[in-house]
């Protein structure tokens, strides 16, 4: 008697312990939902973000994706960004608030069914809560200003397929209804960066190397997932093939970086990676100890991280939120293993194996800690700019030139730079007409980067032509240059176009900030005419003294 009641009183003391622990994690989630939803909201919207919402808007207005919208994305982002674009439209939301709303919900939700699934498989994970908060947390914090991005949503979306591999590992049978989802969820992250399914590949051979042979459905819902896709994009989308993909192929170097740049600016994710890499080989003495599931969750997390590493040095951009997917399974493998050390060593894991000494886990342990210490300076780095701008939005060169177009009243605007934010956001919350087929002038510089490649420009690319023709016919009220950039656009086009020239020669300068020179065209208009006696295009644009 005496000890059922000491048992039961142990159990008791266990739940109200774990409430707490649930309640606590719950409460940082809180904060850092609250936090992560107001700096997007109040800043300037990721400059990607906006611009795909705005084609969105535009596609389902009836405009032809890849014909009247150029755009070198898959249709199924444009899709995706479609459903918070009609909520918007639907309910009179502002597309930041409808799309911030929705992508969290995403997060929030891949969090959860991965902690579902997780679920008492694995001492450290028996309770829910606490595990999907983790999760969620470092999916709101990690991409920083680039919240929304595709590869921010893959990394969400491949989450529970992990999960499922790793109870497949140990041998348990999948749930049908979960793993057709979480293949599909999958396929369709990666179908938005379609490169990024060979990382899930490098996760099935890992399976295959530890002696998984039976055949599961998760991979099998992948793959006709991603069947279905193809074919519903040359169904719907044939132009995507035909024009984006080429187009794409000819002009996308014009915006390369050399490798060694990427891997410099990658250091503190190859440095953690290194160091995950390395506990590999410690995994099995300190994960494997106290339970397989743990070890097989952690190789799984670490594969997935370095063939996605691979994949974005090899697309040659200098883009954080490349790394993102790499970033997010680095970070949590790294936690996964200090938290099961850390706890061992503690005598809380409950496992009854008993711990290591420290003299052997001391060293690990520290590398560990530096590496995620490394993450968290890097991320703060990057997060600072942005509540800089939610508290301060009138600072941000996108809320300046919002308040410049709405005083000169403007209908129509261009920007001539590769900073895709000079457009957008700025068309977004300005509400004028955009005077180009293309959101920068990223196609411009490919032409011209392939031209200095070949020696010829690329004869079915040509883009100064449209960007000029563009130009002429949209007759923008403000032009924007920005002089930071190292290459003149406004004399590229000068001196190749003649009735550009003659349509600029009526722009005069109203205002320079931020590296950024503001033209506005006066009322002679863009008409394709001589140039006025006396005067002659401003073909060479830098900055102001």
């Amino acid at each position: 008697m005496t000890t059922l009641v000491a048992g039961l009183r142990e159990r008791r003391v266990l739940s109200v312990r774990g409430s707490r622990v649930d309640a606590v994690a719950l409460g940082i989630l809180a904060v850092v939902l609250l936090f992560v939803v107001t700096t997007v909201i109040r800043s300037p919207l990721k400059d990607d973000v906006a611009w795909l919402l705005w084609v969105a808007r535009k596609w389902l207005d009836g405009q032809n994706l890849y014909v009247d919208l150029v755009e070198v994305n898959p249709p199924l982002v444009i899709w995706l960004y479609a459903i918070p674009a009609r909520i918007a439209s639907g309910f009179g939301l502002a597309p930041k608030l409808a799309s911030t709303l929705f992508f969290a919900g995403i997060l929030l939700g891949s969090a959860w069914w991965t902690a579902t699934l997780l679920q008492g498989r694995a001492p450290l994970l028996e309770r829910r809560v606490p595990v999907f908060s983790l999760i969620a947390t470092l999916l709101l914090v990690l991409p920083g200003v680039e919240f929304g991005q595709r590869e921010h949503l893959l990394a969400a979306s491949v989450l529970p397929y992990i999960a499922l591999f790793v109870r497949a590992l140990e041998g348990e049978r999948e749930p049908w209804v979960q793993a057709g989802l979480a293949g599909s969820a999958a396929a369709l992250g990666c179908a938005m960066k379609p490169s990024y399914g060979l990382a899930l590949v490098l996760v099935e051979v890992v399976g295959l190397l530890r002696g998984h042979r039976r055949v599961r459905l998760a991979p099998i819902a992948f793959v006709a997932t991603t069947g279905l896709y193809g074919i519903a994009v040359l169904v719907f989308e044939p132009d995507f093939l035909t024009k984006a993909v080429p187009l794409a192929l000819a002009l996308y170097g014009g915006t390369d970086t050399s490798v060694w740049r990427i891997l410099a600016e990658s250091r503190n994710l190859l440095l953690g990676q290194a160091i995950a890499l390395l506990l590999c080989w410690h995994s099995q003495a300190t994960l494997g100890r106290h339970s397989s599931f743990l070890r097989h969750l952690y190789l799984a997390l670490v594969a997935f991280a370095v063939a996605c590493t691979v994949l974005f040095v090899m697309q040659g951009k200098d883009w954080f939120y490349h790394r993102l997917p790499a970033t997010t399974a680095t970070v949590l493998a790294l936690i996964l293993w200090l938290s099961v050390v850390l706890m061992a060593q503690a005598g809380r894991l409950g496992t009854g194996v008993p711990a290591l000494p420290w003299r052997r886990v001391s060293g690990p342990v520290a590398l560990t800690v530096a590496a995620l210490i490394a993450f968290g300076a890097a991320n703060v780095q990057r997060v600072r700019p942005w509540v800089v701008a939610a508290a301060e939005p009138n600072l941000s060169t996108e809320v300046k030139l919002v308040k410049l177009i709405k005083r000169e009243k403007a209908k129509t605007y261009i920007a001539f730079s590769e900073w895709i934010a000079l457009g957008f956001p700025v068309v977004n919350d300005s509400g004028v007409s955009w005077a180009s087929r293309f959101d920068s002038m990223w196609a411009l510089k490919g032409e011209i980067w392939r031209t200095r490649e070949d020696g010829r420009a690329p004869r079915d690319w040509p883009i100064r032509r449209w960007v000029a023709r563009d130009f002429v016919a949209g007759c923008p009220d403000i032009a924007v240059v920005d002089t930071r950039e190292g290459i003149n656009y406004i004399g590229v086009l000068v001196s190749s176009d003649q009735e550009f020239a003659r349509a600029w020669s009526h722009y005069r300068e109203i205002a320079a900030f931020d590296g950024l020179r503001v033209f506005k065209r006066d009322e002679a208009g863009c008409a394709s005419e001589p140039l006025p006696p006396g005067r002659s295009p401003q073909s060479a644009v830098t900055p102001s003294e």
